[in-house]
């Protein structure tokens, strides 16, 4: 196209001064503003004009022609076969493309795909329509429950409404009644009528006068205009025919609840199903009961209650709570007649049974006393009939002094090998076993120590035995605990058999032993007497068949018998604390039977029997009479020789334990009180008042060994010093037993236990020393050692010589220097010495000053001079005594 303008110039060129840029139309305008004051003032403004995009006119450039796609085949029609519709090719562009056709597979997938799909959506719309047809349905429901509901809700606030007036109206009559000059004559009804203001009870209520309703119309329908605080009522005057006026109504507005810290919370009232499924706009109202109650306080008329009366259980001591309790009456009843009869008490304060008996029958009640103590009634001691009695073995005791050989005597008839691992060689336990005789019974054997300390176990093994075997060596002959045996066998009526050891010795004598022992009344039948005596061997098992025949034969004479199917009873022998099996106890069953799963009591601590462990290691179901085991299932040790006893209940083994834990708390008070009864106790108080203690924490294998180092240590103690025991227990030592050692400054003492990782670690942090000890007299040697280091030493003194003064000399700076003449003896400096002057002390001190012309020496012989002067002491005359002498400390021991 060619242009008139055109100068020919075909470059095109841009000024380079200008940016090439697109610019909208831009359209101006003038716009005036306005401001304060009246001032104006006119502004250009430019308006930008959008171009609106038209689509591009034109046929489409041929660089990029679109390829049409195949189109779909058409789905068969019902009934006739599909087939693909062929149409008139059209030109395609010459582009080099070339278009893949769709196969018959494809196509007939394609259609498939497409019916499938179709049937979907089918399926879909169904289900959804049902969805909302139900829905709809549901919501219809819903809205006829919520009518029904709100016309429930407004039927019962008109209901609420209306006993809240009759109330009021009763209320109103009774107070009428009760002060009729208080109250004017009652004036016509006006249609007072109650309306709730708001569902809280802390909101206020109101009354209103309602307006006058026409005949007929129900009490419920009232006007619109009456429904609000300000309504009024019509009211026609006297004279007819005169206007109405209108009467404005009184609000009475019942004050608010005050609220508090706990909000609404605090006002909501106790919560009950009534007031839980109220609705927030009901108000609590009185009820009949409480209305009938409230009448009859304004009247003076107080309802007498019925009384029951009860059969009530008073114990020796009781709480006046619990009295209440077991009476059904209120304890300030109670307290009100103990302060008529002139005593002030608490609720938890304890009375005695008689004043309880009093209250009890005051108030109209019988009563039953019981005694503390007869929780145990019938726990012991029952009697059995002849013909339940069967044949037992007998319990046989093997006592004897020290290292004469019961042990191994023991072990020979059992064929075991017990002496091998005690400690020290002496036995420090007490053991249980049972063998079987010759001649075919069988026997329970109790070994016992025979250590001086183990004076209880022996003890403790007399009073279960039926039979003590007196073992006595033939080269040793009565020794003291032979006659601490004799005297315990004497003292539980028991016969002796004496078993006369260690005869295979070159110097054993038999008739020493036998004449010695008629010193304490033990004559045996070779000699005359009655003691069947038996010459043994424990280490050669010599004459070991005669000992048990003469067992048997004893046993037969003293036709032991026992009722095997009562529940059973028994002694603990010994009682331990294992770290893997709790407590264990050793109990010798000497009535009954105990089956594992029994309930067991023992002194304080009661249990269910886990498991019964017999003699050598295996366990059992039963264990009868005469039969030694170990019972595991106690919730606590027990004390060696407590009784067992079966219970039927845990209850039962409750009470009974909660009785004697009680009783050991109220002893351990009254020993530990330090009230005295008597002169002489006030005496023996002020004489121990100053004596040391030695405090130690004791721990042992056994209660037994316990036992006897606890009386081993009380018989070291003296007037100045004595061991006291913080505590004692069997099982290792625990944390908490190093806890009450640093406490009470004490030292920790366990006997064949060892101390918990964590006991070492504490003890080790703590500065705490452990001593670990298996041999008895070894533990007492150490003990009493470290109590004689707490005695005081004793002091000597060593006379060394006399001097005279001869003149006494004044010197500046020093002091008064006395010059002596030694008469006998050394004089030495820095010893004691003692002024004379006319046979009296006048001074005992320190020789701080001993010189021989001007040099200091040592000592000065007699005969020779020398200058002394004392320590802070100048009073010193010519002719005074100078006695010079040397104190010595001697350490004490117990």
């Amino acid at each position: 196209m060619n242009d008139s303008s055109n100068s020919g110039d075909k470059t095109l060129t841009v000024t380079p001064s200008k940016t090439l840029s697109l610019k909208r139309p831009v359209e101006q305008g003038m716009v005036r503003q306005s401001f304060s004051h009246g001032r104006t003032k006119a502004v250009v403004v430019e308006k930008v004009k959008r171009r609106a995009h038209e689509p591009a006119k034109g046929p489409a450039p041929a660089a990029a022609p679109a390829p049409a796609a195949p189109a779909p085949a058409a789905p068969a029609q019902s009934g006739a076969p599909a087939r693909p519709t062929v149409k008139a090719a059209a030109p395609r562009p010459q582009t080099g493309v070339v278009l893949r056709t769709l196969t018959d597979e494809q196509r007939d997938a394609r259609a498939r795909a497409l019916t499938e799909s179709r049937v979907r959506e089918d399926e879909d719309r169904r289900r959804q329509e049902a969805d909302a047809r139900a829905r709809a349905e549901r919501d219809a429901r819903d809205r006829v429950e919520r009518d029904a509901a709100e016309a429930r809700k407004k039927e019962e606030e008109t209901r609420l409404a209306r006993e809240a007036e009759a109330r009021r109206r009763a209320e109103e009559e009774a107070r009428r009644r009760l002060n009729p000059s208080a109250y004017p004559a009652a004036e016509p009804d006006h249609g007072l009528t109650f309306a709730p203001t708001g569902g809280s009870r802390s909101k206020p209520q109101q009354i209103i006068f309602n307006t006058a309703r026409p005949a007929g119309a129900p009490a419920s329908a009232t006007p619109a205009a009456a429904q609000t605080p300000a309504a009024t009522e019509s009211r026609a005057p006297a004279g007819a025919g005169a206007p109405r006026r209108p009467l404005t109504a009184p609000k009475l507005v019942v004050p608010s609840v005050k609220p508090t810290r706990t909000g609404a919370m605090k006002d909501r009232g106790r919560l009950t199903v009534t007031s839980a499924t109220a609705s927030d706009g009901e108000e609590r109202t009185r009820s009949v009961a409480a209305f009938r109650r409230r009448t009859q306080r304004m009247k003076g008329v107080v309802e007498q209650k019925e009384r029951l009366s009860r059969e009530v259980v008073l114990p020796e001591t009781i709480t006046i709570q619990e009295l209440a309790n077991r009476m059904s009456e209120r304890a300030v009843d109670v307290i009100k007649l103990l302060m008529k009869q002139g005593q002030m008490h608490k609720i938890t304060d304890v009375i005695d049974a008689d004043t309880a008996e009093l209250i009890a029958v005051e108030l109209g009640h019988s009563v039953k006393r019981v005694a503390e103590s007869d929780v145990e009634e019938g726990l012991f001691d029952t009697p059995d009939t002849e013909e339940q009695l069967a044949p037992r073995p007998p319990v046989v005791t093997i006592m004897g002094h020290v290292d004469h050989g019961k042990t191994s005597l023991l072990d020979a008839i059992r064929e075991a090998n017990v002496v091998s691992g005690e400690a020290g060689g002496i036995t420090q336990h007490i053991g249980a076993y049972q063998v079987v005789s010759p001649l075919g019974g069988k026997i329970t054997f109790i070994d016992t120590p025979g250590h001086a300390a183990f004076t209880a176990m022996r003890a403790r093994g007399a009073k279960v035995t039926d039979i003590v075997v007196l073992v006595v060596a033939a080269d040793d002959g009565v020794m003291p605990q032979t006659i601490e045996a004799i005297s315990h066998a004497k003292a539980a009526g028991v016969p002796i058999i004496v078993a006369i050891n260690k005869i295979d010795k070159p110097d054993a004598k038999p008739e020493r032993v036998r004449s010695e022992l008629l010193q304490y009344e033990v004559q045996v039948e070779s000699m005359g007497g009655d003691t069947l005596e038996v010459e043994v061997s424990a280490k050669q098992r010599t004459n070991l068949d005669k000992l048990l025949e003469a067992i048997t034969l004893q046993s037969e004479v003293l036709d032991l018998k026992a009722n095997p199917g009562r529940p059973a009873e028994g002694t603990v022998i010994e009682a331990r604390l294992d770290r893997g099996r709790g407590p264990v106890a050793t109990v010798l069953v000497q009535r009954g039977t105990l089956s594992v799963g029994n309930i067991v009591v023992a002194g304080s601590q009661w249990g269910r029997v886990r498991a019964l462990i017999d003699d050598k290691g295996l366990n059992c179901v039963h264990a009868g009479p005469s039969f030694p085991a170990e019972v595991l299932g106690f919730n606590g040790a027990p004390e060696a020789g407590d009784r067992v006893a079966v219970v039927e209940s845990e209850a039962r083994a409750r009470e009974i334990t909660e009785y004697r834990e009680r009783q050991k708390r109220e002893q351990a008070a009254v020993r530990g009180g330090s009230a005295r009864s008597s002169l002489a106790d006030m005496m023996s108080q002020l004489k121990t008042a100053g004596r040391k203690e030695f405090p130690l924490v004791v721990k042992g294998d056994v209660q037994g060994s316990v036992e006897a180092i606890i009386a081993a240590l009380e018989k070291l103690g003296t007037d100045e010093v004595a061991a006291r025991v913080i505590h004692a227990g069997a099982g290792g030592i625990t944390e908490s037993d190093i806890t009450l050692a640093e406490a009470s400054k004490a030292a920790v003492i366990g006997f064949n236990v060892r101390a918990h990782k964590e006991a070492r670690e504490a003890a080790e942090k703590l500065g705490i020393e452990i001593r670990y000890y298996n041999i008895i007299y070894n533990l007492v040697d150490d003990v009493k050692a470290a109590m004689s280091g707490l005695l005081a030493p004793t002091l000597r003194e060593t006379m060394l010589g006399n001097a005279e003064i001869r003149e006494v000399f004044a010197i500046s700076k020093i002091g008064k220097v006395a010059g002596c003449l030694v008469t006998d003896g050394t004089v030495e400096r820095g010893q004691h010495v003692r002024l004379i002057r006319d046979n009296v002390v006048v001074h005992e001190g320190k020789l701080s000053t001993l010189k021989r012309y001007k040099d200091e020496v040592k000592e000065v012989a007699a005969g020779m001079e020398c200058g002394m002067a004392f320590e802070n002491y100048q009073d010193m005359r010519q002719g005074d005594i100078i006695e010079c002498y040397r104190v010595e400390e001697i350490k004490r021991s117990l």
